[in-house]
């Protein structure tokens, strides 16, 4: 006894095996990561605010000695527990308008955001390969949602790539990209 067609998604309707015709519709489908506009993986920002925020927890592995105090333009924004130091939106604009010698590359995050903790551990590896050449800082978007929203991140992860030169253009990227072609902004782009 084989289930009528329009139980199954009509773009594998014929292209499944018999055995499979028996299956419910809600044992083929498969959830996804939402695809971004370039077709990359991340997470979507919408219907998150206020309402939505979740309170912050104690992390339980966290250090608790006291952070390196920050060099301005060394590259070097290391804390006990992690290499790159969670900044709020105040420390992201004094960032980006003081003088720098090397790029600040900014990471909009948040926790539940899967893409986002793989692109963590890519940023982090960068931290360490670019530690005098390039700054890393990253913003939970759930603790500083005003200013995500003001910087018009709608997808995470999103980075932003600012030159010390002031008079160029930062760079964005939206969704889960590969370290190369971070590596390759850097290099080269700014």
């Amino acid at each position: 006894m084989a289930m009528p067609a329009a139980v199954l998604p009509a773009c594998s309707a014929g292209s499944l095996p018999r055995t499979f015709s028996l299956l419910p519709r809600r044992l083929l489908t498969i959830p996804a990561f939402p695809a971004l506009r370039d077709g990359s993986l991340g997470c979507s920002l919408v219907g998150v605010g206020a309402s939505s925020r979740r309170t912050p927890t104690i992390r339980r592995n966290a250090a608790t000695e006291t952070v390196v105090p920050y060099v301005p333009g060394s590259g070097k924004y290391i804390a006990p527990d992690y290499l790159v130091k969670k900044v709020s939106a105040k420390e992201v604009e004094e960032l980006v308008r003081g003088e720098r010698k090397v790029p600040l590359i900014v990471d909009f995050y948040a926790t539940w955001c899967g893409p986002c903790v793989q692109m963590a551990q890519d940023i982090e590896m960068l931290a360490v390969e670019y530690e005098d050449n390039a700054l890393f800082v990253k913003v939970d978007t759930d603790d500083e949602y005003e200013f995500a929203k003001d910087m018009q991140v709608r997808g995470l992860p999103t980075l932003y790539f600012f030159s010390p030169d002031q008079n160029k253009d930062a760079l964005r990227t939206e969704g889960l990209i590969p370290i190369d072609m971070i590596r390759n902004i850097i290099d080269n782009e700014l």
